[in-house]
């Protein structure tokens, strides 16, 4: 069954049972059931095996334990407890207050919001879970839903990221580009020229950054969206209560005065120096042990992600704990009692998160296995289309790919050399389209699937319901995606780069245009 339409069962039903149930874990959970049936040709032992197998590959894989997996499970429930520490100490109130005396509206803050995640765009995990910490006070305060944080947030992480080359993103991507252009002999320019070439092609991000930044201007929101914002302007309740929210604390703290901005202020900015030193760090002795010689380029390549989010939840949590004990001096609210349940209370408020990614990657695993990206990517190859069409070919399968993996290193590993191999035999000069084709449909399939370790951890970072997320992005990933497929098809007929840019504008500006007309008539007629 492995290879064969049958392997993209799993995942589709999976995704189906999460839309139709809305619960998170008892999808993945079903999901995994039937591929380990089938990858055990429903042998029951074996089945019983290979789901165990898949449970236990956050932790043990291929004979050795998989710190990559622990690491990054190891930092959320760290920066749970940073969260903990944050409003036990008072910091999240104060950074609040302080925020709302400079950002004095809605807009400045979801601009904020946009802002921060455009820049902190050294690794998407990093970006989702700090931009949360961040701006979730400043968000909460002007009556932001979680699910248009959470929003901000998943559109402007992986999108920057598959974008710039000074990004764990990059580094991958510049690797695998040299891997490829190594076999083109008619091919003149360097990986990271491409890279660089590349990113204007990339016509999903930019229509969804356009986007993101419209709907962080105005106050136009669609479909389920419009829900969300209007239940928290009109009634101040910013998520359903009722549902799970990953990463949201249930502890009641005692309220005090003895919170300063800095109790939030130091220990997030301690997290992201931390993080980059260790980056560069890790990324300099790797680079220096296999290369002899280190550039920012082979640091980043090189550099160990988990293990630098790892240090920096460790040194930005000690930083959250020393601040509040400092407090025991003067508040008098403050015990070691109290710090007991803000650990405890930090790591439960994670916990949900850690459930779902463990699942989600046992299920990615078992995908693996049943080979359905092998399967998508022979379906490519098999297309006898038109070269005109390839562009907006690779796009779409690379969005089904990584919607029914929900990993999209895992379609740009599949894909790539596909299309670099397609390309440089039939139309070389093509060959940038296609590869940008890939990365964008990629990081459009990765935003519209609930399967997806980014998605969830910006659920995580937001403290937003998982679902409730994945509903309201969807409809906005569609349209960035609809309109990034017509200019694919206008640049793989017309051969240009610039005449698919246009396209994808124009597009954009009537869409945009129609928006703002139809809610200013709809305002038009709410004050007559």
């Amino acid at each position: 069954m492995e290879g064969t339409w049958v392997s993209i069962l799993p995942p589709v039903l999976a995704i189906v049972m999460v839309l139709i149930t809305r619960k998170v874990l008892l999808s993945l959970g079903i999901g995994i059931v039937s591929a380990a049936l089938l990858t055990a040709s429903f042998a029951p032992v074996q089945s019983a095996v290979n789901f165990w197998k898949a449970i236990t590959v956050s932790f043990w894989d291929d004979g050795a334990i998989n710190t990559y997996s622990i690491f990054i499970m190891l930092f959320i429930l760290l920066l749970g407890i940073i969260t903990a520490f944050v409003s036990l100490s008072g910091g999240s109130r104060a950074f609040a207050e302080w925020a709302a005396v400079r950002i004095k509206t809605k807009r400045g803050a979801k601009l904020l919001t946009v802002f921060l995640g455009m820049i902190l765009f050294v690794d998407d995990y990093f970006n989702a879970l700090a931009v949360g910490q961040i701006s979730r006070p400043i968000t909460d305060s002007h009556k932001i839903s979680r699910a248009k944080l959470a929003y901000f947030i998943d559109s402007t992480s992986a999108p920057i990221c598959v974008i710039s080359p000074i990004s764990s993103w990059g580094a991958y991507l510049i690797g695998q580009l040299a891997i490829i252009l190594a076999s083109a002999a008619t091919i003149s320019y360097s990986p990271l020229s491409a890279f660089i070439m590349m990113a204007p092609m990339n016509f999903y991000v930019i229509t969804t950054l356009v986007l993101v930044i419209f709907l962080a201007w105005t106050d136009i929101d669609l479909f389920e969206m419009k829900k969300h914002e209007q239940l928290a302007m009109e009634t101040g309740q910013l998520y359903d209560p009722d549902k799970e929210i990953p990463g949201q604390l249930q502890e009641d703290f005692p309220e005090h005065e003895s919170g300063r901005v800095r109790d939030l202020i130091l220990p997030i900015a301690t997290l992201v120096v931390s993080v980059l030193v260790m980056m560069i760090w890790t990324g300099y002795l790797e680079s220096m042990a296999s290369l002899g010689s280190a550039t920012i380029w082979s640091i980043f390549e090189n550099t160990n992600v988990p293990l630098s989010l790892l240090t920096g939840g460790l040194v930005g949590t000690l930083v959250a704990v020393g601040l509040y004990m400092s407090q025991m001096k003067y508040n008098s609210t403050a015990s070691i009692t109290w710090m007991g349940r803000a650990l405890k209370s930090g790591l439960k408020a994670m916990f949900p998160a850690v459930s779902i990614l463990i699942l989600a990657w046992a299920l990615t695993d078992l995908i693996a296995v049943l080979e359905t990206g092998v399967y998508l990517s022979e379906l490519v190859e098999k297309m006898n289309v038109p070269i005109a069409f390839l562009p907006v070919i690779m796009f779409v399968f690379a969005g089904l790919m990584a919607f029914s993996t929900g990993t999209s290193w895992g379609s740009f590993g599949i894909l790539l050399p596909i299309a670099g191999e397609i390309m440089i035999e039939a139309a070389p000069e093509m060959l940038l389209p296609a590869l940008a084709a890939v990365l964008a449909g990629a990081v459009f399939g990765d935003h519209c699937s609930p399967i997806s370790d980014t998605t969830i951890l910006s659920s995580t970072g937001a403290g937003c319901n998982h679902i409730d997320h994945v509903a309201t992005q969807l409809p906005y990933a569609l349209i960035s995606a609809g309109i990034a497929a017509i200019g694919y098809i206008v640049l793989g007929l017309t051969g240009s780069i610039w005449f698919g840019l246009i396209a994808i504008i124009i597009i954009l500006i009537a869409f945009l245009t129609t928006l703002i007309i139809r809610n200013d008539k709809r305002e038009a007629l709410v004050h007559q």
